[in-house]
């Protein structure tokens, strides 16, 4: 295996996924913009959209909180991948951070000290370590997909995984989770939001289903349920920035298995206006 090659394509992909969106995600912004009737609201859309593509032009990061990296990575069946693989991957993170850059977030120290920050942070923007990387199965036999995740902080304060006993009955947990993203987004400030859930059997599996929610999720094509569940939060007319008007953009729901049981674990992340800000590269 090629290591510098894999370290580069990490370093272009995290910048890519901190600097730009994707184009469903422009696509929907202007939507939202002509369907919006709220003045207000429609100004704060409007401005978002306008850094968005002031920060791709620029190759600068879409907000101040440049974000914690997630790495997903998809392996096909006949690829392969080592511990070096990913290493180098790790590697490349750490420069794609510096050379965007990234805003030193990295907590120096024992676990003490990391807990209470006091050890201080470390001025290399590149020390800030990856995210434990989640690796998925690919339909692609032959190539192993990188996907890079800048998550911002303001979201993992108001994200939620919690049990709902779900007595049945679908709706029932598709109303709390209106519930719950309805109470985070009046406290997140910077919607409108995207929202990423994950159901699964564990914290551990639900959280990973809604990262890969995030990863795969597609603002031109949406399930029942997803609208549903978009509808049903935008019915609270919060709007960007609490101004009234549209709260979600959409919803990016993964289902996974699941046990028999009478509840169900729910990860639901309200993703910022920006988020999820997301690159792929196959390697």
């Amino acid at each position: 295996m090629d290591y510098e090659y894999i370290a580069e394509q990490a370093k272009n992909t995290l910048i890519q996924a901190a600097s730009t969106v994707t184009a469903d995600k422009i696509e929907m912004y202007k939507k939202a913009i002509e369907n919006e009737t709220n003045d207000k609201a429609k100004w704060v859309l409007e401005s978002i959209l306008e850094n968005i593509l002031i920060a791709a032009e620029n190759k600068s990061p879409l907000c101040d909180d440049t974000g914690i990296p997630h790495v997903v990575l998809e392996v096909g069946k006949k690829a392969v991948i080592s511990g070096g693989f990913i290493e180098a991957v790790k590697c490349g993170v750490a420069e794609g951070l510096r050379e965007l850059p990234g805003r030193p977030m990295a907590v120096r120290g024992d676990d003490g000290q990391r807990l209470d920050q006091s050890g201080g942070l470390d001025p290399d923007s590149g020390a800030l370590v990856t995210a434990p990387v989640l690796i998925i199965s690919s339909d692609n036999e032959e190539v192993n997909r990188l996907h890079v995740l800048m998550q911002g902080g303001g979201p993992e304060i108001r994200a939620k995984t919690y049990r709902v006993f779900h007595k049945h009955d679908v709706s029932v947990i598709e109303q709390e989770i209106v519930k719950w993203a309805s109470e985070s987004a009046k406290l997140l400030g910077c919607t409108p939001v995207t929202l990423a859930v994950g159901i699964g059997r564990s914290h551990f599996e639900a959280a990973s289903l809604m990262l890969e929610a995030m990863v795969k999720g597609d603002y031109r094509l949406q399930t029942d349920m997803e609208k549903r569940i978009t509808d049903g939060v935008n019915s609270t007319n919060i709007g960007p920035l609490g101004l009234g008007g549209r709260t979600v953009l959409a919803t990016f729901l993964k289902v996974g298995p699941q046990r028999a049981s009478g509840v169900r674990i729910i990860c639901m992340r309200p993703c910022c206006c920006f988020e999820p800000r997301r690159a792929c590269v196959d390697l």
